[in-house]
C-alpha cells in the first residue's frame, strides 16, 4: 500500500459500505491509501467488519451509521466525516435498495416516495453537503452507483427503483457540467454482480439465466466493480467526467 493510482492523503466517503459492492469499494480505496468513511444503515456489523479489513490493509477510516432517507442524518454524516478526516476528496454514492418490488400501477405513494428518497434524494442531499469540501480538494471526484434497471426499465416490479436510478443518472451528468472543472462526476452501471443484494431479490434460477446470457460467461464480482471506481476517482482518470461506465460482461451494450 498504496497501489497504482495512489489516493494517499485523500479522504473518501462511501455510502452503503457495510456489505457487497460498497464494502469492496471502501476496501479498494483504502488499499490505494485513502482514509475511508464507511457509511451503513442496517448493516452496522458489516460496516465494522469493513473498517477492520481496512485497518488490516494498513489504512484507517470511520464507521458512520445513518438512515440517508432522513435529510438531517444525510447531512450529519458528511459533517461527521469531514470532522474526522479533516477533508473530503471523494464521494461514492453507493447506498440504495429496491426496498420492495411493485409494478407502477400497484405501487402505493408512500412506497414510491420511500424508494425515491432512498435511491435519489439521499444522494442529492449528501452530494449537496459535500460539494464545498470537494471543490476545495483539488482532486474532487464523485461516483454514483446506478443500476442495469436504468436500461431495462426495471423488470419484475423494479420499475420505481429504475426510475430513481434514472434520476441519479441525469443528476450525474448535471453535476458533471455544474461542478467542472473543480470536481469530476461519473457513474457506474453494474450488471449482475454476485452480492447479497441478489440473494435477497433474485432467485438462483434467474442468476443462472443471467450467467448464460452474459457474453463473458459469468456474473460479475464486487471487486471488479470496485476496481473501476478506484480508477474513476484517481488522477489516472483526470480527463473523465460525465461518463457512465458499464460493468456487465457485455450483457447489455449501449
Amino acid at each position: 500500500m498504496p497501489e497504482s493510482g495512489s489516493l494517499a492523503g485523500r479522504a473518501a466517503l462511501v455510502t452503503g459500505a457495510g456489505v457487497g459492492i460498497g464494502r469492496a469499494i471502501a476496501e479498494s480505496l483504502a488499499a490505494a491509501g485513502a482514509f475511508v468513511g464507511v457509511h451503513c444503515h442496517r448493516s452496522l456489523d458489516g460496516a465494522n467488519e469493513t473498517l477492520a479489513a481496512i485497518r488490516q490493509l494498513g489504512g484507517d477510516g470511520i464507521v458512520l451509521p445513518a438512515d440517508l432517507s432522513s435529510d438531517v442524518e444525510a447531512i450529519r454524516i458528511v459533517d461527521r466525516f469531514v470532522e474526522a478526516a479533516g477533508r473530503l476528496d471523494i464521494l461514492v454514492n453507493n447506498a440504495g435498495s429496491p426496498i420492495e418490488r411493485r409494478k407502477i400501477e400497484d405501487c402505493p405513494l408512500d412506497l414510491w416516495r420511500q424508494i425515491l428518497d432512498t435511491n435519489l434524494t439521499s444522494a442529492f442531499v449528501v452530494t449537496q453537503r459535500a460539494i464545498p469540501h470537494l471543490k476545495r480538494s483539488g482532486h474532487g471526484a464523485i461516483v454514483n452507483n446506478l443500476s442495469l434497471s436504468v436500461q431495462t426499465g426495471g423488470a419484475n416490479g423494479a420499475g420505481p427503483y429504475a426510475v430513481a436510478k434514472g434520476g441519479l443518472q441525469v443528476l450525474t451528468r448535471t453535476l458533471a457540467r455544474e461542478l467542472a472543472p473543480d470536481v469530476r462526476v461519473n457513474a457506474i452501471m453494474p450488471g449482475v454482480i454476485e452480492t447479497r443484494h441478489h440473494e435477497v431479490f433474485t432467485t438462483p434460477e434467474r442468476m443462472e439465466q443471467y450467467r448464460r446470457e452474459t457474453p463473458l460467461g459469468r456474473n460479475g464480482t464486487a471487486d471488479e466493480v470496485a476496481s473501476v471506481v478506484r480508477f474513476l476517482v484517481s488522477d489516472e482518470a483526470r480527463f473523465v467526467t460525465g461518463a457512465l461506465m458499464d460493468i456487465n460482461g457485455g450483457r447489455f451494450l449501449r
